[in-house]
């Protein structure tokens, strides 16, 4: 988890989770049911990331970014969610 200083308030660290998946539909689906299951409260990210040395725009993973105040989410239990859709929980 990336734990950094926001702002002003040097005290207080924000938590970054990132969830990688083979897809745009797996992604958007995903976000939804991550709000839905794990009840966070920022709402999830889609960001598209190209494969190295891929031209094609269907050769990318999207990467499902999560950010909270503290650590409430599981490590584990987000790499299980990302599972499902064929997806994974990537370390910091």
């Amino acid at each position: 988890m990336s734990r950094a200083p926001t702002g002003h308030n040097v005290g207080v660290t924000d938590v970054r989770h990132v969830l990688v998946l083979p897809d745009r539909d797996a992604a958007e689906e995903a976000a939804r049911a991550l709000e839905e299951r794990f009840a966070v409260r920022e709402e999830p990210q889609l960001v598209r990331e190209a494969l190295a040395g891929e031209d094609d725009a269907e050769d990318a993973q999207w990467l499902v970014v999560v950010e909270e105040a503290e650590e409430r989410l599981d490590p584990v239990a987000l790499d299980e969610f990302a599972a499902e859709w064929d997806g994974w929980y990537e370390e910091p």
